[in-house]
């Protein structure tokens, strides 16, 4: 099966953290699943990191050069995923979550068939079936 991360579970897991359900971490660990870190993960890391570095402590190339030592394949950004992004029903979401980031890995998950691994409870509220919550 194919895995998009979400940000937070990307670093979590790289991190060893105690906040990554243990459940994700065997999925993201099954060596029969491909993971996929999203190009905007890294975006979202650069803008927190550039206005709250004592937030967010690593840079976007730092980010992006874990993800490759820890053997998570590159998503890029195309125009399907934008394309996807526009026809999200964001309407049961609307006034709890605007996460334009979410919103994004959700629609890439969707265009590229694969599953967004995540622990954000709010993301439930687009009832796309691409997004696993752990």
């Amino acid at each position: 099966m194919d895995l998009l991360l979400d940000t937070h579970m990307a670093l979590w897991f790289m991190d060893g953290s105690s906040l990554i359900p243990r459940r994700a971490i065997e999925e993201i660990s099954d060596v029969r699943n491909t993971v996929f870190v999203s190009d905007v993960s890294a975006w979202e890391i650069a803008i927190k990191h550039a206005k709250r570095p004592d937030v967010m402590p690593k840079s976007a190339e730092e980010f992006s050069r874990r993800c490759r030592v820890t053997g998570f394949a590159q998503l890029p950004l195309d125009l399907d995923a934008i394309f996807a992004y526009e026809n999200l029903d964001c309407s049961a979401a609307a006034g709890v979550h605007r996460g334009p980031f979410d919103r994004m890995l959700i629609a890439q998950a969707k265009s590229v068939n694969m599953l967004l691994v995540t622990h954000d409870q709010k993301l439930a509220l687009y009832h796309e079936p691409h997004v696993a919550m752990y």
